[in-house]
Formats: structure tokens, sequence, C-alpha cells
């Protein structure tokens, strides 16, 4: 999420009642995690497992758990709960861009964490909302504030589109589809589980279909992206941050992870799983109810959990059904 306009890093320090180490006068654009951040943005990090990873990111700021080197020209914020802090922010700043109509009633409330069970929304089609020419909306869509939706677009009954999503000309959303929900991102805790809010958003690019209740979150705090001309069955998720190539087809009920990169002409057959942080190269195959364990070479044909080449997997299942004769043969040695 960028900001309104740049912040100075010691007042995000005070306003956090966090330790400062670095350049007080640092200025600072936005707040994005781990996997989008750029140069300008503030971070978090609170396992030692990702400190080396965020303090040479792009990240001008980091809030972090404990007192290490900061890195040359960054400045880092020490707190005892950088994930809560970083929540604090998220909800500050969104709070404050509702003066300039970035969030409606709803969702101010739900990021600052006030009650907002008593305050419904007034229309189903909100008043900032831009729909383009010749743009078919069906009955009992919900369309957010500040959505932009092009030319020559069919959404179909009871699609809902939440706040700053983009979407492109000739998309087609069928019935149930949901755009923008947040993401599932959360962190244990001895009471419960504690979400990561979003405040990131969907753009679905030109000459896409999705297919009924297939359901796209947003970033958490960038985008989420559909990338044009491809096609979504019924019964899909896109998880948070993921980018999707040109040209993809993913059929029914499959399942993609946050984070992931899904590049040009990429086929998903049914029920495959995608794990987070991903990558599936251009051209590539996924046989139903295959699931990668690691990136994945594109131009090629995959089967299996783990997926491997389907050739080699065809293979390996051919040798498993000789197992009972060669056992027989074993015995009568």
């Amino acid at each position: 999420m960028q900001f309104s306009r740049p912040q100075k890093i010691k007042d995000i320090a005070s306003f956090l009642k966090a330790e400062l180490i670095g350049n007080p006068e640092l200025t600072v654009t936005g707040i994005n995690e781990l996997n989008v951040i750029q140069d300008g943005d503030i971070g978090f990090v609170d396992h030692p497992k990702y400190y080396d990873k965020t303090l040479n990111s792009k990240a001008a700021a980091i809030i972090i758990n404990q007192k290490v080197e900061c890195p040359a020209g960054k400045a880092l914020l020490i707190s005892n709960d950088p994930f809560r802090d970083f929540n604090r922010l998220t909800s500050h700043f969104s709070v404050k861009q509702r003066e300039l109509g970035a969030w409606n009633d709803y969702h101010t409330l739900h990021l600052a964490g006030r009650d907002f069970k008593s305050r419904p929304t007034p229309k189903a089609i909100s008043d900032s909302a831009i729909i383009g020419r010749n743009t078919r909306i069906m009955p009992n869509v919900c369309i957010g504030d500040n959505v932009k939706i092009g030319d020559n677009c069919i959404i179909h009954p009871n699609v809902s589109i939440y706040d700053n999503c983009i979407i492109g000309n000739n998309v087609i959303l069928h019935s149930g589809v949901v755009i923008g929900t947040d993401a599932f991102y959360y962190k244990k805790r001895p009471s419960g589980y504690d979400r990561l809010l979003s405040c990131g958003k969907v753009i679905i690019e030109d000459n896409v279909e999705i297919g009924a209740l297939s359901s796209i979150d947003r970033g958490v705090t960038g985008e989420t992206v559909i990338g044009s001309g491809t096609k979504i069955d019924n019964h899909v998720q896109v998880g948070h941050d993921t980018k999707v190539g040109k040209n993809c087809l993913f059929a029914s009920q499959v399942g993609i992870s946050g984070a992931c990169i899904i590049e040009d002409d990429v086929v998903l057959w049914g029920q495959v799983g995608v794990p987070s942080k991903i990558r599936i190269g251009k051209g590539a195959v996924l046989l139903g109810q295959s699931a990668p364990a690691k990136d994945v070479e594109g131009g090629k044909t995959y089967l299996g959990s783990p997926a491997d080449e389907s050739m080699k997997k065809f293979r390996e299942l051919a040798m498993l059904r000789r197992l009972p004769e060669i056992f027989v043969k074993i015995d009568k040695l």
C-alpha cells in the first residue's frame, strides 16, 4: 500500500512507540509485506529465518523484533511484536486515506477494529464505482468503492467485487464469483489466530472469463493479477499476491496459494494444487490432481504429487503395477 504522501520514519516510530535505529529523517512512501516490497517501503520481520532476506530487501525501513546491525541507508524500528505493529500501520493509513475516498465505511471501521455491525452498506453498487460502456450488471451484484470495470463486460448474478479492484474489458464473471477477498494470512497466537490485515487489490486484465463460485484473493498490500485472455473454470481459488500470466487455462477445483508466479500459457487441469511462492514456467501443463513441490520448468507436462515430468511418472506407475509379479518371482528364488 502506498501512502497518500511520503512520511518521515521518525513520525512512524513515534506513532508505534518503537525504538528507531538509523536516519530519523529517512522518508518512506508505503508499507508492503516481504513478497512485494519495493523501494521506499516499510516491511516487517518477526522470525530469525527471514532476517537476512528482509534486511537485504528493497525495504527502506524494517519493523523487527531484535536489535541487529542496521544496513546502510535503511532504518530499523525495534518492536516486541512486528506483526501487530504492521497491522497498526495498515489500519492507520487506510483510515487516513478514507479522506481521499479510498475506503468505504465498512473497510474503514473493519481495519480500525471498530464496531461496524450497525452500519449496513447503503447501496449494492457504490457511487464511486466506474463501469464502462456496454457492460451488463445482473441482479444481486455487489460492487465496492473505487472499483473500475471496463467495456463490454458481463457480470452475472450474485457476483461480489470488493473495494479498489480493477476489471478490464470483455471480462465475464459467472454467478457467485468473489473478487478481492481478504488474504488467508494469519499468525498463531496463544489465544488463536491473528489476521494480517489486507489492503491490496485484484487486477483482472482484458478478455478474462471466471467460472461460477470461484474466488480471487486480493494482495495483502500489493496486487493479485489475472493476465489477459486467461480462462478459469468453476470452483477455483487464487491466493493473495499471485500473478497469473496471459492465456492460461485453469480447470475446476484448482487451488493456487499466495505469492505464486504462473507464467503465460500455463494449463492446470482439475484439482491441481499449487503451494505458496511456486513459479510455474511458460507453457507448462499440470495434469489432474498434480501438485508441484518446487518451481516447475516451462514447456513440459507434469503429473503426480510431488509433480514430475509425466512420462517419468507413467513409467513409475507401470513399475508399481509389476511389483506383485516381482515379489512372486523373488519368493520362488
